[in-house]
């Protein structure tokens, strides 16, 4: 018997998809650390590696500085840590 697949949730990134994710954009944007995305965004650094790692999820008025900082879209931020499907 073949077991079954959550096609939902293959869709959505993995807590390790979505750290490499997050990784990937502060290389891109030059920051090597989770304390420079910290001091940029204002948002305390535990936070933001428990978004990364999906333990936890930003408010929603923590999303904005979390975009304008990682230079990505809403929609982007939301694929990225797991929330929404990706397309």
């Amino acid at each position: 018997m073949k077991a079954k697949t959550n096609k939902k949730s293959a869709k959505r990134y993995t807590p390790d998809e979505t750290y490499s994710w997050l990784r990937d954009r502060m290389t891109k944007l030059g920051y090597t650390s989770l304390e420079q995305v910290a001091a940029e965004t204002g948002i305390n650094r535990g936070n933001i590696y428990r978004y990364f790692t999906q333990d936890q999820r930003p408010s929603v008025a923590l999303m904005e500085p979390l975009c304008q900082v990682l230079k990505v879209s809403p929609q982007a931020l939301l694929i990225g840590l797991g929330v929404w499907d990706r397309n």
